[in-house]
Protein backbone atom coordinates (compact mmCIF):
# COMPACT_ATOMS: atom_id res chain seq x y z
CA UNK A 1 0.00 0.00 0.00
CA UNK A 2 1.18 3.49 -0.42
CA UNK A 3 3.14 5.13 2.59
CA UNK A 4 0.52 7.55 4.52
CA UNK A 5 3.78 10.50 3.95
CA UNK A 6 2.28 13.89 2.85
CA UNK A 7 3.29 14.75 -0.89
CA UNK A 8 5.40 17.31 0.92
CA UNK A 9 7.23 14.66 3.07
CA UNK A 10 7.93 12.16 0.17
CA UNK A 11 9.59 15.26 -2.04
CA UNK A 12 11.43 16.31 0.75
CA UNK A 13 12.33 12.58 1.58
CA UNK A 14 13.59 12.11 -1.67
CA UNK A 15 15.35 15.17 -2.18
CA UNK A 16 17.44 14.11 1.03
CA UNK A 17 18.51 10.98 -1.32
CA UNK A 18 19.78 13.04 -4.46
CA UNK A 19 21.28 15.78 -1.69
CA UNK A 20 23.27 12.53 0.20
CA UNK A 21 25.01 11.12 -2.94
CA UNK A 22 22.08 9.00 -4.87
CA UNK A 23 22.60 9.17 -8.78
CA UNK A 24 19.50 9.61 -10.83
CA UNK A 25 19.80 7.67 -13.92
CA UNK A 26 17.40 8.05 -17.18
CA UNK A 27 17.38 6.36 -20.09
CA UNK A 28 15.86 8.24 -22.73
CA UNK A 29 16.47 12.11 -24.13
CA UNK A 30 16.39 12.85 -20.63
CA UNK A 31 19.59 10.82 -19.76
CA UNK A 32 22.33 13.97 -19.92
CA UNK A 33 20.30 15.96 -17.88
CA UNK A 34 18.03 13.49 -15.71
CA UNK A 35 17.37 16.51 -13.27
CA UNK A 36 15.79 18.31 -15.54
CA UNK A 37 12.62 15.58 -14.75
CA UNK A 38 12.47 17.69 -11.71
CA UNK A 39 12.47 20.83 -12.63
CA UNK A 40 10.03 19.90 -15.51
CA UNK A 41 7.23 18.80 -12.71
CA UNK A 42 7.68 14.85 -12.32
CA UNK A 43 8.40 15.32 -8.89
CA UNK A 44 7.69 12.26 -6.35
CA UNK A 45 4.10 12.52 -4.91
CA UNK A 46 3.62 9.16 -3.34
CA UNK A 47 5.94 6.18 -2.06
CA UNK A 48 5.22 2.40 -2.09
CA UNK A 49 7.61 -0.42 -0.49
CA UNK A 50 8.01 -3.29 -1.55
CA UNK A 51 10.35 -6.03 -0.44
CA UNK A 52 13.29 -3.49 0.27
CA UNK A 53 12.58 -1.54 -2.74
CA UNK A 54 11.09 1.85 -2.87
CA UNK A 55 9.50 3.76 -5.52
CA UNK A 56 8.63 7.38 -5.57
CA UNK A 57 5.57 8.30 -7.86
CA UNK A 58 5.05 11.36 -9.59
CA UNK A 59 1.26 12.15 -10.46
CA UNK A 60 -0.77 10.07 -12.94
CA UNK A 61 -0.37 11.17 -16.72
CA UNK A 62 -2.57 10.18 -19.48
CA UNK A 63 -1.35 10.07 -23.19
CA UNK A 64 -3.45 8.93 -26.36
CA UNK A 65 -2.94 5.55 -25.41
CA UNK A 66 -1.95 5.08 -22.06
CA UNK A 67 -2.62 6.08 -18.44
CA UNK A 68 0.66 6.14 -16.39
CA UNK A 69 3.10 6.99 -13.40
CA UNK A 70 7.07 8.56 -14.17
CA UNK A 71 8.29 6.37 -10.86
CA UNK A 72 11.65 6.04 -9.32
CA UNK A 73 12.72 2.79 -8.04
CA UNK A 74 15.26 2.77 -5.51
CA UNK A 75 16.76 -0.94 -5.00
CA UNK A 76 18.04 -1.85 -1.82
CA UNK A 77 21.56 -0.21 -1.54
CA UNK A 78 24.36 -2.70 -1.42
CA UNK A 79 26.67 -0.76 0.37
CA UNK A 80 29.04 -0.22 -2.37
CA UNK A 81 29.16 3.00 -3.92
CA UNK A 82 26.14 5.74 -4.86
CA UNK A 83 22.66 4.15 -4.84
CA UNK A 84 21.20 4.89 -8.23
CA UNK A 85 18.06 5.76 -8.68
CA UNK A 86 15.99 4.35 -11.89
CA UNK A 87 13.22 6.82 -13.83
CA UNK A 88 10.84 4.40 -14.90
CA UNK A 89 7.49 4.32 -16.35
CA UNK A 90 4.62 1.93 -15.23
CA UNK A 91 1.39 2.06 -16.87
CA UNK A 92 -2.02 0.47 -16.95
CA UNK A 93 -2.37 -2.35 -20.08
CA UNK A 94 -6.05 -2.71 -21.44
CA UNK A 95 -6.20 -5.58 -20.11
CA UNK A 96 -6.52 -3.57 -16.77
CA UNK A 97 -2.52 -5.33 -15.53
CA UNK A 98 -0.09 -2.28 -13.96
CA UNK A 99 3.40 -2.50 -16.27
CA UNK A 100 6.77 -1.43 -16.58
CA UNK A 101 7.55 -0.08 -20.08
CA UNK A 102 10.97 -1.80 -21.30
CA UNK A 103 11.66 0.69 -24.13
CA UNK A 104 9.65 2.65 -26.46
CA UNK A 105 9.79 2.94 -30.25
CA UNK A 106 8.75 6.56 -30.63
CA UNK A 107 8.78 8.34 -34.53
CA UNK A 108 6.51 10.52 -36.49
CA UNK A 109 4.74 6.99 -37.84
CA UNK A 110 4.89 5.03 -34.83
CA UNK A 111 4.47 4.94 -31.13
CA UNK A 112 4.78 1.24 -29.16
CA UNK A 113 6.06 0.98 -25.77
CA UNK A 114 8.38 -1.84 -25.01
CA UNK A 115 6.70 -5.42 -23.76
CA UNK A 116 10.25 -6.55 -22.05
CA UNK A 117 11.70 -9.95 -22.94
CA UNK A 118 11.02 -11.77 -26.13
CA UNK A 119 11.37 -15.79 -27.08
CA UNK A 120 11.36 -17.68 -30.27
CA UNK A 121 9.15 -20.36 -31.03
CA UNK A 122 9.49 -22.91 -34.43
CA UNK A 123 6.25 -22.26 -37.01
CA UNK A 124 7.12 -24.77 -39.81
CA UNK A 125 11.10 -23.63 -41.50
CA UNK A 126 10.78 -20.29 -39.85
CA UNK A 127 11.47 -19.22 -36.01
CA UNK A 128 9.50 -16.37 -35.03
CA UNK A 129 10.54 -14.26 -32.40
CA UNK A 130 7.44 -12.63 -30.35
CA UNK A 131 7.13 -10.50 -27.39
CA UNK A 132 6.77 -12.23 -23.34
CA UNK A 133 4.52 -9.32 -22.69
CA UNK A 134 4.13 -11.01 -18.86
CA UNK A 135 7.70 -10.05 -18.51
CA UNK A 136 6.85 -6.35 -18.01
CA UNK A 137 3.89 -6.94 -15.27
CA UNK A 138 4.40 -5.69 -11.89
CA UNK A 139 4.44 -8.14 -8.55
CA UNK A 140 1.02 -8.38 -8.09
CA UNK A 141 1.78 -7.24 -4.40
CA UNK A 142 1.80 -3.52 -5.97
CA UNK A 143 -1.42 -3.64 -8.44
CA UNK A 144 -3.58 -2.31 -5.71
CA UNK A 145 -1.23 0.33 -4.62
CA UNK A 146 -0.78 1.81 -8.48
CA UNK A 147 -4.92 1.60 -8.43
CA UNK A 148 -5.25 3.56 -5.44
CA UNK A 149 -2.73 6.03 -6.18
CA UNK A 150 -4.57 6.20 -9.98
CA UNK A 151 -8.20 7.05 -7.94
CA UNK A 152 -6.12 9.84 -5.78
CA UNK A 153 -5.57 12.13 -8.73
CA UNK A 154 -9.02 13.87 -9.75
CA UNK A 155 -7.32 16.05 -12.92
CA UNK A 156 -5.28 14.07 -14.61
CA UNK A 157 -3.03 15.67 -17.10
CA UNK A 158 -2.36 14.91 -20.91
CA UNK A 159 1.48 14.08 -21.49
CA UNK A 160 2.74 13.17 -24.68
CA UNK A 161 6.08 13.59 -24.16
CA UNK A 162 7.73 12.10 -21.15
CA UNK A 163 7.62 8.72 -22.56
CA UNK A 164 10.11 9.42 -24.98
CA UNK A 165 12.37 11.54 -22.56
CA UNK A 166 12.00 8.70 -20.18
CA UNK A 167 12.40 5.61 -21.73
CA UNK A 168 15.18 4.10 -24.83
CA UNK A 169 14.15 5.54 -27.94
CA UNK A 170 14.43 1.96 -30.05
CA UNK A 171 14.95 1.33 -33.39
CA UNK A 172 11.67 0.73 -35.62
CA UNK A 173 10.59 -2.88 -35.53
CA UNK A 174 12.94 -3.99 -32.31
CA UNK A 175 10.59 -5.34 -30.16
CA UNK A 176 13.83 -6.90 -27.76
CA UNK A 177 14.43 -5.64 -24.56
CA UNK A 178 17.63 -4.08 -23.39
CA UNK A 179 20.15 -5.81 -21.40
CA UNK A 180 19.30 -3.54 -18.64
CA UNK A 181 16.08 -5.58 -18.69
CA UNK A 182 17.02 -9.08 -19.96
CA UNK A 183 20.29 -9.24 -17.82
CA UNK A 184 18.88 -9.75 -14.09
CA UNK A 185 16.60 -12.26 -15.43
CA UNK A 186 19.38 -14.34 -17.22
CA UNK A 187 21.02 -14.47 -14.15
CA UNK A 188 18.25 -15.48 -11.92
CA UNK A 189 16.95 -18.31 -14.37
CA UNK A 190 20.91 -19.85 -14.29
CA UNK A 191 20.58 -20.75 -11.49
CA UNK A 192 18.34 -23.96 -11.42
CA UNK A 193 17.00 -23.76 -7.74
CA UNK A 194 15.36 -20.40 -8.88
CA UNK A 195 13.18 -22.15 -11.25
CA UNK A 196 9.52 -22.27 -11.07
CA UNK A 197 8.53 -26.41 -11.38
CA UNK A 198 12.10 -26.41 -13.00
CA UNK A 199 10.73 -24.04 -15.98
CA UNK A 200 8.61 -26.19 -17.13
CA UNK A 201 4.53 -25.44 -17.52
CA UNK A 202 2.40 -25.67 -14.38
CA UNK A 203 -0.89 -25.27 -16.62
CA UNK A 204 -1.11 -26.41 -20.22
CA UNK A 205 -4.27 -27.54 -22.44
CA UNK A 206 -3.80 -31.11 -23.48
CA UNK A 207 -6.30 -30.73 -26.24
CA UNK A 208 -5.66 -27.92 -29.23
CA UNK A 209 -8.01 -25.32 -29.79
CA UNK A 210 -9.92 -27.02 -26.69
CA UNK A 211 -9.98 -24.57 -23.47
CA UNK A 212 -12.14 -27.43 -21.57
CA UNK A 213 -8.48 -29.55 -21.39
CA UNK A 214 -7.22 -26.86 -19.14
CA UNK A 215 -4.64 -29.04 -16.23
CA UNK A 216 -2.54 -27.46 -13.39
CA UNK A 217 0.50 -29.55 -12.59
CA UNK A 218 -1.43 -30.75 -8.92
CA UNK A 219 -0.74 -27.79 -6.48
CA UNK A 220 -0.17 -24.92 -8.59
CA UNK A 221 -3.91 -24.84 -9.06
CA UNK A 222 -5.79 -21.52 -7.22
CA UNK A 223 -6.60 -22.32 -3.81
CA UNK A 224 -10.29 -21.37 -3.93
CA UNK A 225 -10.82 -21.59 0.00
CA UNK A 226 -10.96 -18.55 2.52
CA UNK A 227 -6.84 -18.75 3.40
CA UNK A 228 -6.26 -19.04 -0.80
CA UNK A 229 -8.02 -15.48 -1.43
CA UNK A 230 -5.64 -13.47 -0.14
CA UNK A 231 -6.38 -9.64 -1.39
CA UNK A 232 -10.37 -8.80 -3.46
CA UNK A 233 -9.69 -5.22 -4.48
CA UNK A 234 -12.37 -3.55 -6.52
CA UNK A 235 -11.87 -0.68 -9.21
CA UNK A 236 -13.82 0.35 -12.49
CA UNK A 237 -13.49 -0.23 -16.02
CA UNK A 238 -15.93 1.65 -18.85
CA UNK A 239 -14.87 -1.29 -20.95
CA UNK A 240 -15.59 -4.23 -19.20
CA UNK A 241 -19.61 -2.37 -17.90
CA UNK A 242 -18.84 -1.12 -14.60
CA UNK A 243 -17.41 -2.40 -11.57
CA UNK A 244 -14.41 -4.82 -11.97
CA UNK A 245 -12.60 -6.73 -8.67
CA UNK A 246 -9.08 -7.96 -8.55
CA UNK A 247 -9.06 -11.43 -6.66
CA UNK A 248 -5.32 -12.74 -5.54
CA UNK A 249 -5.01 -15.66 -5.06
CA UNK A 250 -2.59 -18.25 -3.90
CA UNK A 251 -1.66 -21.89 -5.19
CA UNK A 252 -2.66 -24.87 -3.07
CA UNK A 253 1.48 -25.59 -2.98
CA UNK A 254 2.14 -21.46 -1.87
CA UNK A 255 4.72 -21.54 -4.51
CA UNK A 256 2.81 -19.64 -7.40
CA UNK A 257 -0.24 -16.60 -7.11
CA UNK A 258 -2.86 -15.79 -9.71
CA UNK A 259 -4.73 -12.77 -10.14
CA UNK A 260 -7.87 -13.02 -11.19
CA UNK A 261 -10.64 -10.12 -12.65
CA UNK A 262 -14.17 -10.39 -12.61
CA UNK A 263 -16.04 -8.22 -14.73
CA UNK A 264 -20.05 -8.01 -14.63
CA UNK A 265 -19.84 -10.41 -17.66
CA UNK A 266 -15.89 -11.26 -18.37
CA UNK A 267 -13.74 -13.48 -15.56
CA UNK A 268 -10.07 -13.81 -17.19
CA UNK A 269 -6.70 -14.56 -15.19
CA UNK A 270 -3.62 -12.50 -15.34
CA UNK A 271 -0.05 -14.71 -16.29
CA UNK A 272 0.59 -15.96 -12.74
CA UNK A 273 3.60 -15.15 -10.31
CA UNK A 274 6.19 -16.22 -8.52
CA UNK A 275 6.10 -15.66 -4.78
CA UNK A 276 10.02 -14.15 -5.18
CA UNK A 277 10.77 -11.12 -3.36
CA UNK A 278 13.68 -9.97 -5.89
CA UNK A 279 13.36 -7.43 -8.60
CA UNK A 280 15.13 -5.52 -11.36
CA UNK A 281 15.40 -1.78 -11.12
CA UNK A 282 12.57 -1.95 -13.36
CA UNK A 283 10.19 -3.11 -10.45
CA UNK A 284 9.24 -6.48 -11.79
CA UNK A 285 10.41 -9.93 -11.08
CA UNK A 286 13.26 -11.60 -12.22
CA UNK A 287 11.62 -15.47 -12.19
CA UNK A 288 8.91 -16.57 -14.56
CA UNK A 289 6.15 -18.89 -14.25
CA UNK A 290 5.75 -21.11 -17.31
CA UNK A 291 2.12 -21.54 -18.82
CA UNK A 292 0.82 -21.70 -21.75
CA UNK A 293 -0.13 -18.53 -23.20
CA UNK A 294 -3.89 -18.64 -23.95
CA UNK A 295 -4.65 -19.41 -20.30
CA UNK A 296 -4.54 -15.54 -19.81
CA UNK A 297 -6.25 -13.72 -22.97
CA UNK A 298 -7.69 -10.70 -21.41
CA UNK A 299 -11.63 -10.38 -21.56
CA UNK A 300 -11.25 -8.89 -24.71
CA UNK A 301 -8.59 -9.94 -27.19
CA UNK A 302 -6.62 -8.46 -30.47
CA UNK A 303 -9.17 -9.26 -33.37
CA UNK A 304 -9.07 -7.34 -36.33
CA UNK A 305 -9.01 -7.19 -40.27
CA UNK A 306 -6.00 -5.36 -41.73
CA UNK A 307 -6.57 -4.05 -44.87
CA UNK A 308 -3.47 -4.09 -46.74
CA UNK A 309 -4.82 -5.14 -50.44
CA UNK A 310 -6.12 -8.55 -51.62
CA UNK A 311 -6.73 -10.32 -49.85
CA UNK A 312 -7.23 -8.46 -46.05
CA UNK A 313 -4.81 -9.88 -43.54
CA UNK A 314 -6.62 -11.24 -40.01
CA UNK A 315 -4.76 -10.08 -36.75
CA UNK A 316 -6.22 -11.83 -33.84
CA UNK A 317 -4.53 -13.47 -30.49
CA UNK A 318 -7.70 -15.29 -29.82
CA UNK A 319 -7.74 -19.05 -30.46
CA UNK A 320 -9.29 -19.76 -33.92
CA UNK A 321 -13.91 -20.16 -33.92
CA UNK A 322 -13.81 -18.18 -30.12
CA UNK A 323 -13.15 -14.79 -30.94
CA UNK A 324 -16.95 -12.25 -29.78
CA UNK A 325 -18.68 -9.43 -30.48
CA UNK A 326 -15.97 -6.27 -31.09
CA UNK A 327 -15.72 -4.45 -27.82
CA UNK A 328 -17.95 -0.90 -28.47
CA UNK A 329 -14.86 1.11 -27.44
CA UNK A 330 -12.57 -0.29 -29.23
CA UNK A 331 -13.50 -2.57 -32.39
CA UNK A 332 -9.91 -3.94 -33.06
CA UNK A 333 -10.61 -6.26 -29.77
CA UNK A 334 -13.29 -9.05 -29.49
CA UNK A 335 -14.67 -10.50 -26.61
CA UNK A 336 -13.11 -14.03 -25.85
CA UNK A 337 -15.54 -14.70 -23.50
CA UNK A 338 -16.74 -18.12 -25.39
CA UNK A 339 -12.87 -19.28 -25.03
CA UNK A 340 -12.34 -18.40 -20.82
CA UNK A 341 -15.80 -19.55 -19.63
CA UNK A 342 -15.09 -23.21 -21.13
CA UNK A 343 -11.90 -23.15 -18.61
CA UNK A 344 -12.53 -25.51 -15.79
CA UNK A 345 -10.55 -22.83 -13.78
CA UNK A 346 -12.90 -19.84 -14.59
CA UNK A 347 -15.76 -21.91 -13.93
CA UNK A 348 -14.31 -22.88 -10.35
CA UNK A 349 -13.49 -19.47 -9.72
CA UNK A 350 -17.68 -18.61 -10.22
CA UNK A 351 -18.54 -21.28 -8.55
CA UNK A 352 -16.38 -21.16 -5.33
CA UNK A 353 -15.17 -17.26 -4.98
CA UNK A 354 -18.36 -15.19 -6.77
CA UNK A 355 -20.97 -18.10 -5.64
CA UNK A 356 -22.45 -18.21 -9.45
CA UNK A 357 -22.39 -20.74 -11.69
Amino acid sequence: MPTSQSTRQVEREFRALLDAGAQLHCDGRSRRRPLSLLRDGYTPKHKVELFGNTFYFANVRQNPLLRFFVVYVVPPHTGRGAPRIHARIFYKDVSLLWRCGSHIVYNDEELWIGKGDVRTRGEGEHDIVETAEYTTDLPFEMQTALELLMRRTSTVRRDTEVLARVLRNAPPHRIEAYPDFTRPRRRAAACRDNLIHGGKRVARFTRRNDPSSLVFVPGYDPDFSKRGVVEATPTRSASYGGEVTRYRILSKNRSVQHLFFAAPRHVWLAPPQALTTELSSYGVRTIDVSVDDDLSLPGYEYHFLEYEGEPDSLHSQIPEGFAGAPNPSDPDRSDTSAWLDRMPVVAAFRRRVLGRR
